[in-house]
């Protein structure tokens, strides 16, 4: 493995891109039924600035049940470990691998890394070894960084950086003298690295840019209204996209990070508890944990302004509930790709909304256009208002593609012929219908066999793969069943 190279060279540029085969007068309709959203976003001021120049730098930045950082704290701790990481070659389009269990210390870890011009790879705890050593080996990293003091807290990722030849290093290390370079405003850098799964049995890296990172970032500020005395709690896994506007979206506003646990962040009633006594005011569940919270004794708190279900289908019932179970707080629901930068669209779910089959995905967030379209013998054409097609993604969102898996980068990432020269157009695999003609996005499903179980985006593919890899399988088949 060559360690510290950049990542660029293993990303395909637009031109290597395949052109969407779709005649001139399809573009034209297509142009005309387009859903989009334009709204100016400021895309060159890396959120280390914001945390840095913080109006009130002795505000609560990021808490966990351990430790309490204001804006001040943050920022000198992200440039401690922007040091420890320069010594171990992290720089410019280097990727740097971040596991352990997830507390504050996370938040100034992505800040160190953005501050070096770095690239963020988060790395569940729960990874096996094998898969720990595969993604270091594609990425080519040039440290794994835990942000979990305990040695005994991340065997996978220790073992794996044995495996790896990879440095394992701890943010609670670092304590030299504070890096002291600005923090590069590259709008087209790569920012993050998040793998998915891949139905060929290797996952795949998909790579989002720092304007695709901010723009997500600033659309989720303006739908939610986020402000300084917001409190956002963070139950996303470091693994799963969410985890990336959950740990720095209020940064932007003088608001707070409540870095929740993992135990109670799988735990309902514990987390209900906990969203009451730190005075959460947004929070964002798969439908799956948030079924489980209404079932909590005492589920609803006095602060919670927005509830976000992402990750899966929200059920009418579900949605029901909660409208019927926690007035005053506005449930959004949120649907995207981890290739195009976490969410794309938002819904307010209303009781209007619930005497349909499925629930709105809703329209596009700032900056995102959304194409409708159907596959025919001549190509691709544009759906009309209410016909079901495959969901085409456009605009500041789309990313660069996965990392050295040029094969599946053209499967799904195309020219955007609907675009200045230099866009890329995001193939989801959803099948989705547009409700009436300025309705919002109705999403029924995958029109291929991957699935989400509890918000994780799974390929059977990948499970079939790993199956025949043991020695005394022969062949298998992996199917989905409802419980």
């Amino acid at each position: 493995m060559v360690q510290g190279a950049g990542i660029e060279s293993q990303l395909l540029g637009v031109g290597q891109l395949d052109a969407l085969d779709i005649s001139e007068a399809e573009l034209r309709r297509a142009r005309l039924l387009r859903m989009a959203r334009e709204e100016p976003v400021r895309l060159d001021r890396p959120v280390f600035a914001w945390v840095e120049d913080a109006a009130d730098p002795g505000r609560v930045a990021v808490r966990d049940r351990d430790r309490t950082l204001t804006y001040a704290d943050l920022a000198a701790e992200a440039r401690r470990v922007a040091a420890l990481l320069a010594d171990a070659g992290a720089g410019p389009g280097t990727v740097v691998m971040v596991g352990g269990a997830r507390n504050a210390a996370v938040v100034a870890a992505f800040l160190a890394i953005e501050l070096l011009g770095a690239v963020y790879l988060p790395c569940d705890p729960s990874w096996p070894a094998r898969r720990v050593a595969d993604v270091l080996e594609q990425t080519h990293a040039v440290a794994l960084l835990t942000v979990d003091d305990s040695p005994a807290s991340s065997p996978a990722i220790v073992e794996g950086s044995t495996l790896a030849e990879v440095p394992l290093l701890r943010a609670a290390d670092a304590d030299r003298p504070g890096w002291s370079g600005a923090a590069p405003a590259d709008p087209s850098a790569p920012r993050y690295v998040l793998f998915t799964s891949g139905s060929t049995g290797a996952p795949k890296g998909a790579v989002v840019e720092a304007r695709g990172m901010l723009n997500h970032l600033f659309s989720k500020v303006r739908d939610l209204d986020m402000g300084p005395d917001d409190v956002l709690a963070q139950t996303g896994p470091l693994g799963f996209d969410i985890s990336v506007w959950q740990l720095l979206a209020p940064l932007l506003t003088g608001g707070s990070v409540l870095v929740v646990d993992d135990d109670t962040a799988r735990d309902a009633v514990a987390l209900a508890g906990l969203v009451r006594r730190e005075g959460v005011t947004i929070l964002e569940l798969v439908p799956t944990m948030l079924r489980l919270m209404l079932d909590a004794p005492e589920p609803s708190s006095p602060t919670l302004r927005h509830l976000l279900a992402t990750g899966e289908e929200l059920p009418i019932a579900l949605a029901r509930r909660c409208l019927d179970e926690l007035p005053g707080v506005t449930l959004l629901n949120a649907y995207g790709p981890t290739e195009c930068s976490d969410d794309v669209t938002h819904h307010v779910v209303t009781h209007g909304d619930l005497a349909l089959r499925h629930l709105p995905i809703g329209t596009p967030v700032a900056n995102t256009s959304l194409y409708v379209l159907v596959a025919g013998d001549g190509g691709w054409r544009a759906a009309e208002p209410g016909e079901v097609g495959e969901l085409f993604v456009g605009g500041t969102c789309v990313g660069r593609g996965y990392l050295g898996r040029h094969d599946r980068t053209r499967e799904a990432f195309f020219r955007d012929p609907f675009s200045p020269a230099g866009s890329r157009l995001y193939r989801t695999g959803d099948a989705v219908r547009r409700l009436g003609p300025d309705g919002p996005l109705q999403y029924l499903g995958r029109v291929d066999r991957q699935v989400k179980i509890s918000g994780v985006r799974i390929e059977p593919g990948e499970i079939e793969a790993a199956l025949r890899a043991h020695p005394a399988v022969g062949d298998c088949a992996v199917v989905v069943h409802d419980s």
